[in-house]
């Protein structure tokens, strides 16, 4: 495991944001932001149940602080839902946060399609397309949250203000169990 911290696309160990192997589309999108962030590097078990909890166990974070970033349909509109990886995405609390009636999960390959990312190393930063975006509302309790950075065994720890504004998220209760 390593971390490199950053501020303004200045990071630690692992060089500038895009560079030395841990730049992703979410790193770039922190380091544009100016936000301070810090990256956290695990080895990635690609045969994991829950690649989320297989981060939390492998980095020592307590599950409720480290969320998975999963995709639906609302309505027919690919939406992102971002919970604690302790927890399971509410389908009926997303459609109505989203403003929708129903909601299924989406096809993996057209998460893939739509984020630019593999699923188990989706981000909700730096997503190919800009989708709509709920986070639980659990994240507001935490003084930092981890999110995927862009790939499996990468992960980004930050504040939970700057990921609700840099996803441009509604915060809603969308997380069960």
């Amino acid at each position: 495991m390593s971390t490199a911290k950053s501020k303004g696309g200045k990071a630690g160990k692992g060089g500038r944001a895009g560079r030395g192997g841990t730049g992703t589309p979410a790193t770039v999108a922190a380091a544009q932001a100016g936000i301070e962030y810090t990256l956290h590097s695990y080895e990635a078990d690609p045969d994991a149940e829950s690649y989320g909890e297989a981060a939390a166990d492998a980095l020592g974070v307590p599950h409720g602080r480290l969320f998975k970033t999963l995709l639906a349909e609302v309505d027919g509109r690919l939406t992102v839902g971002v919970v604690p990886v302790s927890a399971t995405l509410d389908l009926k609390a997303l459609a109505a946060a989203a403003g929708g009636k129903k909601a299924r999960m989406a096809d993996p390959r057209d998460a893939e399609r739509a984020t630019g990312y593999v699923v188990g190393g989706i981000s909700p930063l730096g997503q190919r397309r800009t989708l709509p975006t709920v986070v639980d509302e659990s994240v507001s309790a935490l003084g930092t949250v981890y999110v995927s950075a862009g790939r499996r065994g990468l992960q980004i720890e930050l504040v939970p203000a700057d990921l609700v504004r840099l996803t441009g998220a509604e915060v809603a209760p969308i997380a069960r169990g």
